[in-house]
């Protein structure tokens, strides 16, 4: 954009601030991506305001949206992207707070250069671009802050997904339901090792009658955190392994070492308690 179009539009801008800002809030009030339910006129008219005088300033020096002179309006549009993707916005209800702009800036274009279509034309344009490329922006923020969102709420699933029990003193379970990947592998490595050396145990059962299927991979994982609990001092027993399983893994010719497995969880604690030299007993009671 030439300077003096660039000086225009910024002059345009601060001096009917006011205008523009009211014209903007109804649009943007009227629009069917308005959710008063997420945000109130308050908070909307404050962003706007906000970024109408960064917008200002930052065309006074340069048109191009890059840039220092930019830093404090991508600020702005940041920490709205930010805002509204913690609040539940669609990246497309975000992205139409700067595209919402655009009707009421081309509009005083049209005033001003109404009669001059080539120089009307050329600033609808680049104040078009301008706005598009901010626009953008504020979809880029918002996918980010989304997927960080998603991939925390993701470890959080696993975490809790993945508890260690104290079954009794030295014997803890980790109870696997669900697929076993090389994520979910590492938070029950990191969970299991945690309470291994918080309780102090001996043995750990790791059960996985919740497990559907048990092929060459997951054994893999399973034998990596009985290699890990062994480190730590602590002997593995595997419980849960039903007759389909037992028989997949030798159809495959899976090998899970000197690793002791049982069929039931409560056949795993019994050997718990044996190899630690305890044991349940049954109180008969007076009749």
């Amino acid at each position: 954009m030439p300077q003096d179009d660039r000086s225009g539009v910024a002059n345009m801008v601060r001096t009917q601030e006011n205008e523009i800002l009211d014209e903007w809030m109804k649009l943007q009030m009227a629009a069917g991506s308005r959710r008063p339910d997420l945000i109130n006129e308050s908070e909307l008219r404050d962003d706007a305001r906000a970024f109408l005088a960064t917008f200002s300033d930052a065309l006074q020096a340069s048109s191009s949206g890059d840039g220092k002179e930019w830093a404090s309006v991508r600020s702005v549009l940041d920490r709205v992207s930010r805002t509204r993707a913690h609040k539940g916005f669609t990246a497309t209800e975000t992205a139409m707070f700067v595209f919402s702009l655009k009707q009421p800036l081309f509009t005083r274009l049209r005033q001003l250069h109404g009669k001059d279509p080539d120089r009307l034309a050329n600033e609808m344009w680049n104040t078009s671009a301008l706005l598009d490329k901010l626009g953008m922006q504020t979809t880029e923020t918002y996918q980010k802050i989304r997927e960080d969102v998603i991939t925390r709420q993701q470890e959080e699933m696993l975490e809790l997904s993945t508890p260690v029990v104290s079954l009794w003193n030295g014997i803890v379970a980790l109870p696997v339901i669900g697929t076993l990947d090389s994520s979910r592998t590492q938070v029950v490595m990191e969970t299991l090792l945690q309470r291994i050396v918080e309780e102090e145990a001996a043995i750990a059962i790791i059960d996985i009658t919740g497990v559907p299927t048990v092929d060459t991979l997951v054994a893999q994982h399973l034998l990596k955190a009985v290699a890990a609990a062994r480190l730590m001092g602590a002997d593995c027993i595997i419980s849960g392994i039903r007759p389909q399983i037992a028989q997949t893994i030798v159809h495959l010719g899976v090998s899970l070492g000197e690793v002791t497995t049982k069929a039931t969880l409560a056949d795993a604690f019994a050997l718990a308690l044996a190899r630690t030299g305890q044991k349940v007993v049954r109180v008969s009671t007076a009749g």
